[in-house]
């Protein structure tokens, strides 16, 4: 034991320093990614692990602190990421940087003139010649005249070792018809492919002195850059004159004309996204439906999943009922299977036209209710679906909660003549509401942010008409935020951030206020 701790003392500076190398590297590249806060917050967690761990300062919370390190990490942070993007223009069309995208248009070039060459690329030993052609129409070279005239304007390569560890960057052309050779025939487009790294940075100078880039699998062309930054900062467009200047308010280069640029960049809104919550009348109308069906939704839930649980936790308790525990596995079956294997299951059940339940309503009674056509019908499917899979848990909590409640007070219930539903109103559910409650919470916060279940089986669907954002009658918040988020044409991260905020401050109130309702009733008694 002796020789062990002496060995661990031995690794324990080693290991340290290359943990502290490790997250000083992290740090770093976190940093260099341009996320400075992100970097300050990751070295703050990981030097209160140093003190934790090799001061005595902190002893206790050595158990505490890798749980405590976990939370934060994977909530605390997120929390704080999805929070800040909430008030940002974060979206598919301002994912960039200022710099970065400044970076990325300055970038960009455009043809000088109309001037083309289409380019072929000819073996000449171990090197390689280049054979440069004006773009033409097909047909020209059958013309002798033209094809002359071609002739005259195109212009051929020395030889060029494109293969090796220092390739050509700058070329002199020579025009063809002052070369006598010979050229071997054109590779093939799958060979000149090979060469394209090579060939993407080389610039061929013409006699006159124009330079040309390129502009494509088979062309070079003079190219120039499409844009030039000015001492302001603003963008000036090369071949017409305009400039564009930073608006930091919605995140794009934008002229006098209000013309932008594309991409734009990320820049903080503030409340811009909330007052669209509210504001804006075509959101506002689908997000307060879509907020009232979220209650409605996951209330309903927990209702009949626990009216339909208990009911059967109460049957199945009954001690004259044979083949109990037969029941009891058949009834559990639900819970058992995979959910999203079952929502799939009844997604083709519910199927309007070869769908089981709708043959079978047909058959009794001549209908075929459209269950994903008709926002009701669709909402009804989904509260049937969710009771389904949600009511054997809420039987298996009452079944073990009906246990433990003592048989003396139904033995006197039975004496004062009291029926089952005088034992189950006075006895029963009052004993079962205390311990279920904290879970009925939890189920209710489960089934307000429940995705699977809307995802799979409506995909939100059928839509609300006339809306700028996608909205479904049977979207709930955070099925709502996922289409904001993945798939709109827009993808607006930061308008479905201030969502997933709102979100969960909502699911934080209501459990809160649950959770009180709850003692208020308990100190009652």
């Amino acid at each position: 034991m002796e020789h062990m701790g002496n060995r661990g003392r031995i690794l324990k500076w080693p290991i340290t320093i290359l943990v502290a190398v490790a997250a000083l590297w992290l740090v770093f590249r976190v940093y260099v990614s341009g996320q400075a806060v992100w970097a300050v917050l990751i070295l703050a967690l990981v030097g209160l692990g140093f003190v934790v761990y090799l001061t005595k300062v902190a002893f206790a919370y050595r158990y505490l602190f890798p749980g405590l390190a976990g939370a934060a990490v994977f909530v605390v942070f997120p929390m704080l990421y999805t929070i800040q993007l909430g008030f940002t223009n974060y979206s598919s069309a301002n994912l960039l940087t200022l710099p970065r995208a400044t970076a990325y248009l300055l970038a960009l070039t455009t043809h000088a003139d109309d001037r083309t060459y289409a380019f072929t690329l000819h073996g000449d030993g171990a090197a390689f010649r280049m054979l440069l052609v004006p773009s033409h129409d097909e047909g020209d070279e059958q013309d002798p005249a033209k094809a002359a005239q071609l002739k005259a304007q195109s212009f051929v390569s020395p030889p060029l070792a494109l293969r090796g560890p220092n390739p050509p960057t700058e070329v002199g052309l020579q025009p063809l018809n002052t070369q006598s050779l010979a050229l071997a025939e054109a590779l093939p487009l799958s060979e000149v492919l090979r060469h394209r790294a090579v060939l993407q940075t080389l610039r061929l100078k013409l006699p006159d002195g124009t330079l040309l880039d390129y502009a494509g699998v088979r062309e070079f062309a003079p190219l120039v850059h499409a844009w030039r930054l000015d001492g302001d900062g603003a963008l000036t467009q090369v071949t017409t004159g305009v400039h564009y200047t930073a608006n930091m308010k919605t995140g794009f280069y934008e002229s006098a004309a209000g013309d932008r640029l594309q991409p734009g960049f990320k820049v903080g809104i503030g409340l811009g996204n909330y007052r669209r919550l509210i504001e804006d009348p075509e959101f506002r109308g689908p997000f307060l439906a879509i907020f009232l069906w979220t209650v409605t939704f996951a209330g309903l839930t927990v209702l009949f999943t626990l009216t339909v649980g208990c009911t059967l936790a109460v049957m199945l308790n009954w001690e004259a009922l044979r083949f109990r525990t037969a029941y009891r596995t058949l009834l559990f079956l639900p819970y058992a299977v995979p959910g999203f294997i079952s929502i799939l299951v009844f997604r083709g059940l519910f199927n309007q036209n070869f769908g089981e339940i709708n043959a079978i309503l047909h058959g009794l009674f001549g209908i075929r209710p459209t269950w994903f056509a008709d926002p009701t019908l669709a909402k009804a499917m989904l509260l049937i679906v969710n009771t389904w899979l949600g009511y054997p848990y809420i039987m298996v909590l009452c079944t073990g909660l009906i246990k433990s409640i003592p048989a003396d007070l139904y033995e006197a219930s039975a004496i004062a003549g009291a029926g089952p539903l005088t034992n189950f109103f006075k006895i029963t559910a009052p004993l079962l509401v205390k311990p279920l409650m904290p879970l009925l919470i939890a189920s209710f916060a489960f089934n307000f942010n429940n995705f699977v279940l809307i995802s799979l089986l409506t995909n939100g669907r059928p839509d609300f008409l006339n809306t700028k954002v996608p909205a479904g009658t049977t979207d709930i918040l955070v099925s709502y935020t996922y289409r904001i988020a993945f798939q709109d044409s827009g993808q607006n991260f930061g308008l479905a951030a201030a969502i997933s905020t709102v979100i969960f401050f909502l699911v934080a109130i209501l459990s809160i206020t649950n959770l009180k309702l709850a003692k208020v009733n308990e100190d009652r008694r």
